[in-house]
């Protein structure tokens, strides 16, 4: 019987020799950490998201002093704003004093070398619990970017590095850029979530910023994508990269990882992907009941994102990853 002459597991026999012939590796330089911040001074569980916890303001510091230590080189603040503060026009959201400016100010002087990401929507701050203002019924568009615009500037002002608008609005990113920039605010990167799905995995986030019980039945579909599109994906991509995004994300990731791989295709631009709570909590749950190896489905998780094309990855697992791969 002849033997094939080429044999692929030649090259998988030896540790070393699957090292040297590894098409992608994941490091910390490649991390995210989104975090959730609130008023109380300690920490609190996140049911709903085992191992994740909202941060007081001295926790926080110190985790993000953790994370800068690990390698990794920016962090993404998620507020769980009070219900008293939320509004029908989100008011809190531009309050130069609000929780988030805060924590921005408060990194800054503390950890002064992480990057500071700032989410920009409206739905921690509105007691309807949508990314934008609703007028009879419907999240209306132009209204809702001039507030959009405001909250951005608003976290400029605080100190954020990179304006991350997650809530679809058509033309929000030439708005906020041209904001920013009449700001004086000319170095401050936008990285724009240009392919958001209205998807299902984002429950335990919502959970975790207070705003489910705020949105109740209502949902995100006029405005946050279709799951069953692609190619309109690109046409949101092209359109935020025209009006001034510096990076470009896709939300979520492991489910739509063929959208990622298009638009690195496509564009060529710095493409992120975000490991949503949904994403999170589905491995973390399985984990814990042991029908699967935390430590090691994590980071596979991880580098196939990096595979598809992401050149950076957002994960609420970013602190677990970054001290496994330093410890070798």
């Amino acid at each position: 019987m002849p033997f094939p002459r080429t044999r692929m597991r030649r090259n998988r026999r030896h540790d070393w020799s699957r090292r040297l012939t590894r098409e992608h590796t994941l490091t910390a330089d490649d991390l995210i950490w989104p975090f959730f911040v609130h008023e109380l001074d300690g920490t609190e569980a996140i049911p709903s998201m085992p191992g994740v916890e909202r941060l007081g303001l001295g926790p926080m510091v110190d985790a993000v002093g953790e994370a800068a230590e690990l390698g990794i080189p920016a962090v993404a603040i998620f507020p769980v704003v009070p219900a008293e503060k939320k509004t029908d026009g989100a008011e809190e959201s531009f309050d130069p004093d609000n929780l988030v400016c805060r924590a921005v100010r408060k990194l800054k002087e503390a950890v002064p070398g992480i990057g500071i990401v700032c989410d920009v929507a409206l739905d921690p701050f509105t007691s309807h619990g949508q990314d934008g203002l609703v007028r009879d019924g419907y999240v209306v568009n132009d209204e809702s970017v001039a507030v959009l615009i405001q909250q951005a500037v608003n976290q400029a002002d605080a100190g954020c590095d990179v304006i991350a608008p997650s809530d679809m609005m058509d033309g929000r990113i030439g708005a906020i850029r041209d904001g920013l920039d009449e700001a004086g605010h000319h170095e401050v990167s936008i990285l724009s979530y240009a392919a958001k799905y209205a998807s299902a995995f984002y429950g335990p986030f919502r959970d975790a910023v207070g705003s489910a019980g705020n949105l109740g039945k209502g949902d995100k579909r006029t405005y946050q994508m279709d799951p069953a599109n692609g190619d309109e994906a690109l046409r949101e991509v092209a359109l935020d990269i025209e009006e001034g995004a510096d990076m470009v994300m896709v939300k979520p990731g492991m489910p739509y990882l063929d959208i990622v791989r298009a638009v690195k295709e496509r564009f060529g631009v710095p493409t992120y992907a975000y490991q949503v709570s949904g994403e999170y909590a589905m491995l973390k749950g399985a984990a814990e009941r042991g029908w699967l190896d935390w430590s090691k489905v994590l980071p596979e998780s991880l580098t196939c994102f990096k595979r598809a094309g992401a050149d950076g990855i957002l994960t609420y697992g970013a602190v677990e990853v970054a001290k496994a791969l330093r410890a070798g």
